[in-house]
């Protein structure tokens, strides 16, 4: 089995006002190392899906671009191997 190359999976939600989705993708993709990211939504609510092995730097970030909520990090390379993430 291959180990996993970013342990974590990072989802959460921002809640706020002017969001803006193609600027909170460029700003990750540019910061944090890590893959399969998906920003989507409108000015007023975004998901977030990252894989990384640095979930607290999204949620730093994130975190003061609105409130934070539906935040979920799991461990890839646990549910690789067959253990709870």
């Amino acid at each position: 089995m291959d180990p996993v190359e970013f342990i974590f999976d990072t989802q959460l939600l921002i809640e706020g006002e002017g969001l803006d989705e193609d600027a909170i993708s460029d700003y990750i993709t540019a910061t944090i190392e890590g893959d399969s990211l998906i920003v989507a939504g409108d000015d007023e609510l975004i998901k977030v899906h990252f894989h990384t092995n640095t979930p607290w730097m999204v949620l730093e970030y994130c975190a003061g671009l609105g409130e934070l909520h539906d935040i979920v990090i799991e461990n890839m390379d646990r549910q690789a191997r067959g253990l709870d993430g």
